[in-house]
Order: C-alpha cells, then structure tokens, then sequence
C-alpha cells in the first residue's frame, strides 16, 4: 500500500512517478523497498492518467445515521457497525480499481 500512495504524493507534487523517485518516497517513510513491486507499480502506471483515475473513482462517504430516539443507544451502535464493512468494502474496491 505504501507504493500506491508514494506514487500518489509523488504525483501530487508534479514529480515523475519513476522507479527512483518511488524508491526514495518508500525509503524515507521508513520501509523496507521492494524492488519488484517498485517495477511491477511504475509499469502498471505507465499508461494511466491518475488525475482522470482518481475522478472516476467512486467516493465512500461515511456518514453516520441519526439514532431513532426510541432506539437504545446499544441498538444504533449495532447498525453503524453493519454499514462500516460495506463502506470499507466499497472505498478498497474504487482503490483497487485505480492501479490495476
């Protein structure tokens, strides 16, 4: 995950989204550089428009629901714990979707 947001921050700052540029983002966070993934990443993004991706991907937005005030506090809790899963699902999927 730390690539993909290295090359997004590189991105970001209209720096080349390249092996070396990668590495360097990837060693100063502190870990560890996968050379493979570094390659595997820059190619994959080669042909992609990451401003256009990053448009085009779906945004979950995690808005709480109001609690019914017959409702037990204990029973609103249950239905925000039923929808955060969907949520998580849904924003890793328009994640996944932007490289690959």
């Amino acid at each position: 995950m730390e690539y993909v947001y290295a090359a997004l921050l590189l991105h970001k700052l209209d720096k080349e989204v390249n092996e070396a540029n990668l590495s360097s983002v990837v060693k100063a966070s502190g870990a560890e550089v996968n050379e493979a993934q570094v390659k595997s990443l820059v190619a994959a993004l080669a042909d992609v428009n990451i401003d256009e991706a990053v448009k085009a991907a779906p945004v979950a937005v995690a808005a709480a629901p109001a609690p019914v005030a017959d409702a037990p506090a204990g029973e609103a809790k249950k239905e925000k714990k039923k929808e955060d899963p969907k949520n998580e699902e849904a924003a890793m999927e328009g994640l996944s979707s932007l490289f690959g």
